[in-house]
């Protein structure tokens, strides 16, 4: 990322900070970047591990806010699944998750086609898409070949 690129992506960060009525403190910041720089669906407290690693004095009750307020920015979308801690995913194209049941991994996967298929639905049902998740369950090849 270039640092213009990365100094625009600060100021919108700050901006959709503020729009909610918090304060874009370095440990906000910091949490914003993490959340929104992974591709690995962390929950709320995975997130607030890493960042305590750099802030010390960070709270729980901080990293929910702000991924809150992402959330309601449109940065970031919450994944509950039938089992476990939500889950906090980035990437806002439409896309397939792959939810691992044994290790509870989540695998974003891309696919031309699951995308065509949810616009064809849409625009046969006249429904103005906003947004769409499409989880499949399993167990992943890692699980599957320890269980081998």
């Amino acid at each position: 990322m270039h640092m213009k690129d990365r100094q625009q992506s600060d100021v919108a960060l700050i901006e959709a900070l503020r729009k909610k009525g918090l304060k874009a403190t370095p440990q906000r910041i910091t949490i914003c970047k993490y959340a929104l720089n992974t591709r690995d669906h962390p929950t709320a407290q995975k997130i607030y591990d890493e960042v305590k690693k750099m802030h010390p004095t960070i709270s729980l009750a901080t990293v929910y806010k702000t991924l809150q307020a992402l959330e309601k920015s449109g940065m970031l979308q919450e994944l509950n699944f039938p089992q476990g801690q939500a889950r906090f995913d980035s990437y806002m194209k439409p896309h397939v998750n792959l939810v691992c049941l044994r290790c509870g991994n989540v695998r974003d996967f891309d696919d031309p086609a699951a995308r065509q298929v949810v616009a064809r639905i849409a625009a046969e049902a006249d429904f103005t898409l906003t947004g769409q998740r499409l989880d499949i369950y399993g167990i992943c090849k890692t699980c599957r070949v320890k269980a081998e």
